[in-house]
Order: structure tokens, then sequence, then C-alpha cells
């Protein structure tokens, strides 16, 4: 789902669909290509000639201009790569939506909050907040074809910040999100033997509190599985650290394991739609292939419709508390991630004229569509466990790691060809997890490759090794043996807070100051059909307050971080919010930064931050530009 880098300042058609053309100075354009080295590619416009273009293939536009003079610009501009497929496209948002949250946490959130009518104010939020915001950003990266930060440009200057905020969060995820996923690795090597090593309690590791699932007469108030001091005290080894007072050194196997995660991630970007466009096929479709299996042999297990009544079963008077709501569009969000500027990524790498309405409806609906059938997946096993457990489902229920890593192995441990079992869904978390490391790297990668196009783009495979080294080397403390305890506060402080508020700031900047009506005229330059009055009203008033109003709720809510019994020290909160303010700081910075550095009166500084800056001979350019995939 990676992408290739753009000139800074590239852009398909015109940037503001007729109404914010800059100035309408451009008389005529006209386009030549030269690749060197290399063959020259055929200019000739076809539907079935398609040019692949070189990393040195230029586009030289000469535009004659009606100003003083008639002065004549020429403007080089690289011609942008583009999907080879048009379903290499959707399978990459696809596995950047589905992620392991679709696993480990809508499950939980659902049975929580009232089971099957918790969908109610799931489909709510999704049509009316989740939803608009997800074609909003698709629509965008196709029209502008460009990464977060250069594409304020064309919106709302003085909102760069907005990329930058995007570029640091999306440096926090990595440094924790392949953590998990060097996790799942882990796991999976730890497969391929006879017997699981969290099946019995006769390992090394294990305490004299371990008891045997399956040993029910024996379990007393303080024992554990062997599934549960595998992970903590054989994979995390916690027990051999302080928690984040003292984290212990670096678990040498753990760092392998990330390693590993990080050269997967490097030769599916470095090239590219063109490497990223194969990787794509199996680490998007093999989830789903895992997901039926799983869900073919979890219903057949004893006490599976228990667990599956569970999910399903309505609990209506739940909707009237509003924690549920809240719930419900946090979910939404977190799970379509709009505002970490992949859906930009990965969208301006499409043909202008593709048609991102449909896009947005296809890969959003099969976004909550696989949370639902994951819900099915862990729901049988869960009924399963308590049942052979003789217990209730929801003391058997973890969320979010605990779920993948400890129940869930847990029950694979008492089924027949535990090994085949585990192996497969090992590979289906991996893959889970690649696909959305994929796109928040892509998203940071694109922005600065079309921000920088000499310096970085055109020397992207170095930049990317460079960057995911960096990243890697910052990652490292979370495997040492307290880095669960790290892990944890990155997701909460690093993207978990403040982008809440980029997504508002963006969407204000979107549907306010650059103006619904301006941008629906744009969405109908690309595929003839101007968004209707829900989508603009939605844009317009819904959107922006559905984001507000969740960051404000998660405000309201906070409660400091703790992991089970132990309890985060103070100063490890401060670090926290420390990192949240860092990402903020970049808007209300580039805002005075550019206030600062723009010259003329307050007024027209005021009036050239919140006004489109567009360039008439790239637009006359891109508008007629026939080069990339046709879909």
């Amino acid at each position: 789902m990676q992408l290739a880098p753009l000139a800074s300042g590239e852009e398909d058609k015109g940037g503001g669909g007729g109404e914010g053309a800059a100035d309408g100075e451009v008389a005529s354009c006209k386009g030549l290509l030269s690749a060197t080295p290399g063959p020259t590619p055929d200019p000739t416009p076809s539907h079935n000639n398609k040019v692949t273009p070189t990393p040195s293939m230029t586009l030289l536009a000469t535009a004659s201009t009606g100003g003083a003079g008639g002065v004549t610009h020429t403007t080089d501009i690289h011609v942008r790569e583009t999907w080879n497929k048009k379903v290499e496209f959707l399978l990459a948002v696809i596995g950047f939506a589905v992620d392991l949250g679709n696993v480990w946490r809508f499950p939980y959130i659902c049975y929580q909050n009232g089971g099957g009518a918790f969908l109610i104010p799931y489909c709510l939020m999704l049509v009316f907040g989740g939803l608009p915001l997800f074609y909003m950003e698709l629509a965008l990266g196709q029209f502008h074809r460009s990464g977060c930060l250069t594409i304020w440009r064309r919106i709302c200057p003085a909102l760069k910040g907005v990329g930058y905020a995007i570029c640091l969060i999306d440096i926090y995820m990595g440094m924790y999100y392949n953590t998990i996923i060097g996790w799942a690795v882990y796991y999976l090597f730890a497969s391929f033997r006879s017997e699981l090593p969290w099946t019995s309690c006769g390992n090394s590791w294990n305490t004299e509190n371990c008891v045997p699932v399956l040993n029910v007469s024996a379990q007393h108030a303080n024992s554990t599985s062997p599934a549960q001091e595998f992970f903590t005290r054989s994979v995390l080894e916690q027990h051999l650290s302080d928690g984040l007072d003292h984290m212990g050194p670096i678990k040498l196997s753990l760092a392998v394991c990330v390693l590993a995660v990080f050269i997967l991630v490097y030769f599916s970007l470095w090239k590219g739609v063109r490497s990223t466009g194969k990787v794509v096929w199996f680490t998007a479709l093999m989830p789903y292939i895992v997901l039926f299996i799983l869900l073919g042999r979890g219903v057949t297990l004893p006490g599976a419709a228990d667990g599956i009544r569970y999910y399903l079963t309505p609990q209506w008077h739940k909707l009237y508390n509003s924690k549920v709501w809240i719930d419900a569009a946090s979910q939404i969000f977190f799970s379509l991630g709009p505002g970490f500027g992949t859906l930009l990524a990965l969208s301006s790498y499409n043909k202008f004229h593709n048609n991102c309405y449909r896009d947005a409806i296809l890969t959003s609906s099969v976004n909550c569509l696989t949370s639902f059938l994951a819900g099915f997946v862990i729901f049988s096993v869960l009924g399963y466990m308590a049942h052979v457990q003789n217990k209730h489902i929801e003391d058997v229920g973890l969320e979010g790691p605990g779920l993948v890593f400890i129940v869930y192995p847990e029950a694979i441990a008492t089924m027949s060809g535990s090994v085949f079992w585990s192996i497969i869904f090992f590979i289906m978390l991996i893959t889970l997890g690649l696909d959305s490391t994929f796109g928040g790297l892509e998203a940071m990668i694109t922005a600065l490759c079309d921000e920088y196009p000499r310096a970085l783009g055109q020397h992207r495979e170095k930049f990317v090794a460079g960057l995911l080294v960096f990243i890697y080397i910052c990652s490292l403390p979370t495997c040492t043996y307290g880095g669960e305890y790290l892990v944890n506060l990155l997701n909460i402080y690093g993207p978990g807070i403040s982008i809440l508020f980029v997504v508002f700031v963006e969407a204000v900047g979107v549907c306010w100051f650059y103006g619904v009506d301006r941008f629906s005229s744009d969405i109908q330059l690309m595929i003839g059909i101007r968004p209707g009055l829900f989508w603009r009203l939605c844009w317009n008033c819904i959107s922006p307050v559905f984001i507000l109003a969740i960051f404000i709720f998660s405000l309201v809510g906070y409660e400091d971080l703790k992991s089970g019994d132990y309890e985060y020290p103070p100063w490890s909160i401060t670090v926290g919010w420390i990192l949240t303010a860092s990402s903020l700081v970049c808007i209300p910075a580039y805002i005075l930064y550019f206030l600062a550095s723009t010259p003329g009166t307050l007024k027209q500084r005021l009036r050239k931050a919140i006004t489109p800056q567009q360039d008439s001979a790239e637009h006359g350019v891109n508008a007629n530009s026939t080069y990339g995939t046709h879909v």
C-alpha cells in the first residue's frame, strides 16, 4: 500500500475546481516528456497504453501567462507513479483500515456495550461521522495528488503544521506498533514444534502458581495459565523489570523479531507502488482466508453457540448510556483511520478520474464487516473456553493484546492439531499488522518525498532505509524486559489523544476554510458527479463536530494510565503528555512561522494564510494528463 514520491507541487487537475484557480492566468500549456536515461515513452493517450515513469522522467511544462509582459514560465514536474492495478489500491486501503484492533478491540467493545444493540450507534457513527471523513481524505489525496504536507499549500497554507504533526505521530506509532507485530513473529517461530510451549506448566519460566486450563479442580485464586506465563515470563520477561523505572536490558530475541518486521516493511516500501502493490495481494487477503478457516473451526467447538449468543444478544437498555455512543464513535474513527495521512498518500497515486466515492463506500464497508466477522471468530472460541473451564464468558475474555496473545493461544493449545492452528493464527496477526504499519509509514514517506523532491524524493530507497533504521533504533527500548509498559504509554499518548485534535483541525481547514462548495466542485471534476446534500451537510457541520466531541469526551473521561496492577510513575505520565504536546504544537508553531515569514500587512498575511496557493501551469498540465493506471 506504499507509493512513489511526487515532486513538490504536482497536481492532477485544477486545485480549486474552477472556483480556486489562482488568478485564472493560464492562456496555454504545452507538455513535453523527456526521460534520461531510458526509452522515451509514447505520449499519445490510449486506454491500453500505460506509461511507466522512471525516477529521472520529468514533465516539462511551458505555460504562457497573460500577465504584464506576457512572461513565460517553465516548470519541471516529476511524473507521479501510479498503482499498476485498481485492485492493488483497494487492497492497500483495506489492509490499512483492517488492523489488529478489528480482532482484539471491536468484539470486546461490542459485547461490553450492549452486544447486538451496539451495532445501532456503531452504524450511525459510521454513516454520519467516519465515512464522510474517510471519503474526504480519499478525494483530497486523489485530486491534489500530494501527501499530508504539500497538500496544505493548495487548501489552507497556514495549516501545514497539521502535516508535520501527522509525520511525528506516525513516528511514534512506528516505535511501538512494529514491536507488537514482533511479538506475533516470536509466537510464530515458537509454534514450530511438536507441542506448543504454552500447553503445559513444566517449562523453565513457569511458576508454582501455573495450572493448566483444563485442570479446573486445581485452579485457585492466584493460579495462572501456561499461556499467560509464556507471554509475560517467556516472551516479555516482565518479571525481570521494575516497570519504567528500571526496564532492564534489551531482550535480543525480541529485538531480532522486531528487526525482521522492519526488514519486511522496507522491502515492501522501498519501490513505492511497484513493491507495495505486489505485497498487499498477500498481506491484505491472507487475514480473510485465515479468519474464515478459524471461523469454520470455532463454530464446531462445544460452547461456541453460547459465545456467539453472548456476542450478539441485544442489551437495549445500554443505549441510554452515553458511554456506548462515545465508544461507538471512537471505534469507528480509529478503525477507519482518517487523519493519519495514509488515505491521502494511497489515493494520491490513483488516476485522476478514478471513482473515489465508490472506493470509499466499498473499503469502509469491508472494514466494518471484517470487525463483525472477527467477533464471531473470537466469541466462538471464548464460548468454548468458558465451557471447558466452567466459567462465565465475561470471566474469560480480555481486551487488547491479552486477547490475542493469551486467551486465543490458550484455546488453540487445547484443540487437536494445535500447532497448525497456532501457525495460521499468528500469520494472520502478522499480516494484519504489516498492512497497517505500511500505511502509517507510507504516509510520512510520501509527505516528505513530495515536500522535498530533490533531497528525498529522488533518493527514495536510501531515504526509506535511513528512516526505518532511525525508527528501529527508537523502538529498541520497547524490546526490553519492561518494554510492554512503554508500548502502552506510546499507544495512549503518542497518537491516541493528539490525532483526534489533528483531524478536527484538518476537517476545519478543508470544510470551512477551503470550503465545501469548492471541495464538491473538485470531486465533480474527478468523477463527474457533485456530492449530494447529505455529504455537504456532513462535511460542513456533522464531521467536525463528530471529531471535536470525541476529543472533548476523551479529555473529560481521561484517567492516568494503568497496566493491570502496575501504576505508572508520575514522571512517565508527564513524559506522555509531552509526547502528546510535541505533535500538537506543530500546528500553532507553523501558523506563527507562516505569519512571521509572509510579507505584507497583518490583514494581507492572514488572507494569504487561508487562501489556497495554486500553480496554474501545473493545473493545465495535469488536467490533460493521461499518465497512470486506467481504472
